[in-house]
């Protein structure tokens, strides 16, 4: 495997580095208290240079750059070692903007998307149910059109940060007497109109980052629909396919925990001396150096399909799982070496020591759940990957009435 780069992408790396160095330091803006101001105007000057929001057209406020995944791949390197701020993270320029410049009406991109890009509006996801989580077609929501209206009622669950939102796209029900996926319907609404409940869960690690959201007669105009009426089963998955492709599976991510854990066995003493001395935490960590490194090499092998325009296979449908299972692993692996500490909440306002670990046990107990639960995903791989048939308990649920 050749991972060298062309002498033409090295050149460009060498560009966006002299850019970054003439507009970005990233001790100075710590301190400043414009902080934020200053972030905001490093983004414009980025986009305007072409180096982010790349695919999205420049009425939008993008840069209209060509795809080329070598470019982008460079970037996110040079920004990452600079510490500089990237796109606005969060559901709605990872979820909601690619889902509307593919599958919304021309008034929704450009009321939506300019304002989402620039962090003025925030986004919930309105997809699970206390019924319909990994089963998302049997979501209850239902949506009636009465008087160039939507009117909502039912309730949705685990909406990150639904609390703090401007908006939220949403899968309901807007014909109950049609198939479950066939009776589906993509809806935006507005989360300060009346009848709309908001209830923090508050997580076991203290945080309350999760909502359930209760909607009583909420209305949202009737052109605030993505796509036609009974198309939303479509559309969802069009909105999953970049969650999942964007922020959930990166091997960088299982790269950064390893390297955290393997100085966290550095740092911790058993037995007399250093942890990570002792045979059998060394042969644990040894093991799951090679699950990471073949996540890695994996990870690079479709970056280098992809830049060469061929098909990776059953591979990225694997990333969200293998993931899922390295964090896992670096989780147990952590609470082993901290042991009680990991009972302690972090002191407040202050990062804490060993108990900020606390998260990610926690955390990875989540992931199995995020985006899709892992037994989901693996009969996605086993059916649509290996061609194998479908989970007989899957075919038994498809058959239970709504």
């Amino acid at each position: 495997m050749d991972l060298s780069y062309s002498a033409e992408s090295e050149g460009f790396r060498h560009e966006v580095a002299a850019f970054l160095k003439a507009h970005w330091n990233a001790r100075a803006t710590a301190a400043a208290p414009d902080r934020r101001e200053q972030e905001t105007a490093f983004r414009r000057k980025a986009v305007e240079c072409g180096y982010l929001y790349r695919g999205i057209p420049r009425q939008y406020g993008g840069s209209e750059q060509q795809p080329d995944i070598l470019k982008a791949h460079i970037i996110r390197e040079e920004f990452g070692k600079a510490r500089a701020p990237t796109e606005i993270p969060g559901v709605g320029v990872q979820m909601v903007v690619p889902t509307l410049l593919e599958c919304g009406s021309q008034w929704q991109r450009d009321f939506f998307v300019p304002g989402t890009l620039a962090g003025d509006i925030r986004w919930a996801q309105g997809y699970s149910e206390p019924d319909a989580g990994s089963d998302l077609a049997s979501v209850r929501t239902h949506a009636d059109l009465v008087d160039g209206h939507w009117v909502i009622n039912g309730q949705k669950t685990w909406s990150s940060l639904a609390h703090k939102a401007h908006y939220m796209f949403a899968l309901v029900r807007t014909n109950r007497n049609a198939a479950k996926h066939a009776g589906l319907s993509y809806l935006l609404l507005d989360m300060r109109q009346p009848g709309i409940t908001v209830r923090p869960l508050k997580q076991i690690t203290g945080d309350a980052e999760f909502c359930e959201v209760f909607f009583d007669n909420v209305r949202t105009p009737q052109d605030w629909i993505v796509g036609e009426p009974g198309q939303g089963w479509a559309v969802s998955k069009t909105t999953l396919s970049h969650e999942r492709s964007g922020f959930i599976g990166a091997a960088a991510t299982s790269v950064t925990l390893f390297g955290k854990l393997v100085e966290l066995a550095r740092n911790t003493t058993l037995n007399g001396k250093a942890a990570i001395e002792d045979p059998v935490i060394r042969e644990r960590l040894a093991v799951l150096d090679g699950y990471v490194s073949a996540h890695q090499y994996s990870s690079y092998r479709q970056f280098s399909m992809a830049a060469h325009d061929q098909d990776a296979g059953i591979a990225p449908m694997m990333n969200k799982l293998v993931n899922t299972r390295i964090a896992d692993d670096v989780a147990v692996i952590a609470r082993d070496l901290i042991g009680p500490s990991l009972l302690l909440a972090p002191p407040a306002g202050k990062g804490g020591g060993n108990e900020k670990w606390i998260n990610q046990f926690m955390g990875s107990l989540g992931l199995a759940i995020a985006g899709g639960t892992s037994n989901i995903q693996r009969n996605l791989i086993a059916e649509r990957g290996l061609g194998l048939p479908r989970d007989i308990s899957t075919e038994l649920l498809s058959k239970v009435p709504t």
